[in-house]
């Protein structure tokens, strides 16, 4: 099985969904403790709520392994991405709810975490970098979409209820201040966004494909997006998916990605 699902797109947007993978390869799952195969923590349906890439032209990335096996949003050394604050790292040893994952001695080794580095981390991160590569080869700029969604409540994490779109920029920092503007201005202006509440560079600012891949002096301009699951989906197990309310944010969505399309194509003839 690979580690990825990539679908490539013919316009400068790539979008990446680190952690809809809900895969547990057996010889893990065998490790951990029931709570882990739940995989409460996963970004549930990120590929049917974003299934108007292909129409667009983008391409997409999508993992195929949960989160619990290794999290692709985390840099491979394993750095805290919000130094100070509690965070989940490489390799989880417990859920959003601290419940533990594995039970005491077997958690993984770092002989395990390499492995599992070298055998599910390392290929997404070198298929997405292709593809950043490729699409600015042939259009001069590019945007990369991190695709994410969360509880709308996560005590661990943040007081109350999280705003329904949570943006990231790594603090205007992965972008170039132009492309965080049109999209601010779409939702200004989409007669969609009335209903959902939004912020830019609170609680997440973006994580570390955000961080990493996101140079603005290189003409590569990436965004987070964050979405509240109670926007297109059932919070509570088995986590289903509402397509009453994804088919109400979805154009919006839409909107987003054709504002940072539509920047990028002004700013890929510029560079």
């Amino acid at each position: 099985m690979t580690a990825y699902h990539f679908q490539q797109g013919s316009l400068p947007l790539l979008i990446s969904m680190p952690h809809a993978g809900t895969s547990i390869p057996a010889d893990v799952a065998a490790q951990m403790l029931p709570v882990a195969l739940e995989k409460a923590d996963t970004d549930w349906h990120l590929p049917s709520l974003y299934n108007t890439a292909a129409e667009l032209g983008a391409s997409t990335i999508a993992a195929e392994y949960s989160r619990y096996v290794i999290d692709l949003n985390r840099s491979c050394d394993n750095a805290n991405l919000y130094p100070g604050q509690d965070t989940t790292g490489l390799c989880p040893v417990d859920t959003f709810a601290k419940q533990p994952l594995y039970a005491p001695g077997n958690l993984p080794e770092e002989a395990e975490v390499q492995r599992r580095i070298a055998t599910y981390w390392q290929p997404y991160h070198q298929q997405l970098q292709q593809e950043l590569d490729r699409l600015l080869s042939l259009h001069g700029s590019v945007v990369l979409w991190d695709a994410h969604s969360i509880a709308s409540e996560v005590p661990r994490f943040f007081e109350g209820k999280l705003p329904d779109l949570n943006f990231g920029t790594a603090d205007q920092k992965s972008c170039d201040v132009g492309m965080q503007t049109a999209v601010a201005n779409a939702l200004q202006n989409s007669a969609h966004a009335s209903a959902y509440t939004h912020i830019f560079n609170g609680r997440f600012k973006g994580g570390y494909i955000t961080r990493n891949y996101g140079q603005p002096s290189r003409n590569i301009h990436a965004i987070q997006l964050e979405m509240s699951q109670c926007v297109y989906m059932n919070e509570a197990a088995p986590y289903e998916y509402r397509p009453d309310l994804a088919a109400q944010v979805q154009p919006l969505l839409k909107q987003l990605l054709q504002a940072c399309l539509d920047w990028n194509k002004v700013q890929g003839s510029a560079a």
